[in-house]
């Protein structure tokens, strides 16, 4: 038996609910399953960035605010 035929017999909203969203994110599933990419690295970046941010103090000058965020990405990729 396929899952939605499980879901269908279930009959309980959690199994509903768990079916609505496997079948909105299934292309994205199916990604990962075939190829095995993430976007798990621009995840982890986002601390680092919003870090930055804080500590800056609100950068006025958008290209210094750019500078620091890859001045900091390097030191992490050459680690």
């Amino acid at each position: 038996m396929r899952l939605g035929t499980y879901v269908l017999t279930a009959d309980m909203p959690e199994t509903d609910r768990l079916w609505a969203t496997i079948t909105a994110w299934w292309k994205a599933i199916e990604v990962l399953l075939v190829t095995g990419v993430t976007n798990a690295r621009t995840e982890a970046a986002h601390p680092g960035i919003k870090q930055i941010k804080r500590t800056g103090r609100g950068y006025r000058n958008p290209d210094n605010y750019r500078a620091r965020i890859l001045l900091a990405s390097a030191a992490r990729t050459a680690a």
